[in-house]
């Protein structure tokens, strides 16, 4: 790994055009890049940088279903083991915050008035007083000390790790290299060694450090003798939608599914699975829904990089839907594709966390109920992706006044079709 190349050399923004969608680090024992979504702003300081990175690997873990590393020869025909980012990450937090590996302590015992007594040694190795009543008086007794031993087998077990650690995922946070490890244990017998400790301690910290270890290794005993790997995925799509969802949406979104079910002449009747929309939200009394769309139009404003038709009217059906079941008024419910775009450098002019871009309308509809006019909202991917837990009322409110600018239209030209 070349340490002095310059940290943003190694970042790339993605446009989601010609196979550039993959979002997360790919790596060799030569060189890594991070991939980041299509939309983000990359910081102009390297520290802020790798803040950004850690984070958008935290995103990348929270909501993947497992970590997965591609072992292959240029990324192609890939075959997949499991990659313990968060063991290699933790390993190498841990050695930054410590400062130092961790050294194993060994029990030794001195003759002292005071300190952690051992008094089966003491009773052995001591000369008690006898008082009057018979009881025995220790004036000097045999405490309990630890002394460091740094040639413990859990100690060269650990600066493996960190080397391990620190080649493959270091250079996110320091230009560093560790001194290679020296002489440690085989790699099934630290695993034997790390149970057992594990087994042994009720450390908390303790025991996360282990189970670090004990990841890191058994990826390693489990890997092919190629050196390449990933650590993130193709679809960042479900990502998006799953993040609009946490910062905006309602937990019970299921009564919002429109049903369908075949009533059969012949054998049992049949429920259809239900049409999904990604997201509802609910500001006050108003309700609005969202569906996410990781599209090109806030990076490169084309209308084939828009919502098609199937979209479109899929919008307006969930609309239909809720408008019924809940009884809304027209000024209840409202529609909005959201899409990601870069605040810092759009041809939009816009510069907002969110925005408003256009509308999408059927010809099929008469365009007069406010859900049937479904808005274009552009969300800042830096934002997003820093703001999608614990989302703020201001936030909420900030994306429904977004979209409710179709209160401000006017009406719907007709077709010049």
């Amino acid at each position: 790994m070349d340490l002095q190349k310059n940290i943003r050399d190694r970042c790339h923004v993605n446009t989601n055009e010609d196979g550039d969608s993959f979002v997360g680090v790919k790596a060799d024992t030569d060189d890594a890049i991070i991939y980041f979504p299509i939309g983000y702003q990359l910081p102009a300081n390297d520290d802020d940088l790798r803040v950004d990175i850690n984070n958008l690997l935290g995103v990348l873990a929270a909501f993947m279903k497992e970590d997965r590393v591609i072992e292959v020869s240029k990324f192609e025909a890939p075959r997949t083991v499991d990659f313990p980012m968060h063991a290699y990450l933790k390993v190498i937090r841990s050695f930054l915050r410590m400062g130092r590996y961790y050294i194993e302590t060994d029990p030794q015992f001195r003759t002292d008035t005071k300190g952690k007594t051992s008094w089966p040694r003491t009773v052995r190795e001591q000369i008690a007083l006898v008082q009057k009543n018979g009881s025995l008086v220790f004036t000097n007794m045999t405490v309990r000390s630890v002394a460091p031993n740094a040639n413990k087998q859990i100690t060269q077990i650990h600066r493996f790790c960190v080397y391990e650690a620190f080649e493959k995922m270091g250079w996110l946070y320091v230009p560093f290299m560790p001194d290679k490890p020296g002489p440690h244990p085989g790699i099934k017998e630290s695993i034997y060694i790390l149970d057992k400790k594990l087994v042994a301690t009720n450390d908390d910290v303790e025991q996360e450090l282990f189970n670090a270890m004990r990841d890191m290794l058994v990826y390693i005993d489990e890997r092919s003798s190629d050196k390449q790997y990933f650590f993130g995925t193709d679809f960042f799509e479900n990502v998006w939608e799953r993040m609009i969802d946490k910062a905006f949406g309602v937990e019970d979104k299921e009564q919002y599914f429109p049903r369908t079910r075949w009533l059969l002449d012949y054998g049992r009747d049949k429920e259809k699975r239900p049409l999904q929309p990604d997201t509802i939200m609910i500001y006050g009394d108003k309700y609005y829904v969202l569906d996410a769309k990781l599209y090109r139009y806030g990076w490169d404003p084309k209308p084939d990089h828009l919502p098609n038709s199937a979209d479109i009217n899929k919008q307006i059906t969930y609309g239909e839907y809720i408008e019924q079941t809940k009884s809304l008024p027209n000024e209840k419910l409202y529609n909005a594709f959201i899409m990601p775009y870069n605040k810092e450098n759009n041809l939009f002019m816009l510069n907002g966390n969110v925005g408003n871009i256009g509308e999408a309308v059927s010809d099929w509809k008469s365009n007069l109920k406010n859900y049937e006019r479904i808005q274009g909202i552009v969300v800042d991917t830096h934002y997003l992706m820093y703001n999608y837990i614990g989302t703020s009322e201001q936030q909420k409110k900030e994306m429904a006044e977004c979209i409710e600018k179709v209160l401000t239209r006017g009406p719907v030209p007709a077709s010049s079709i």
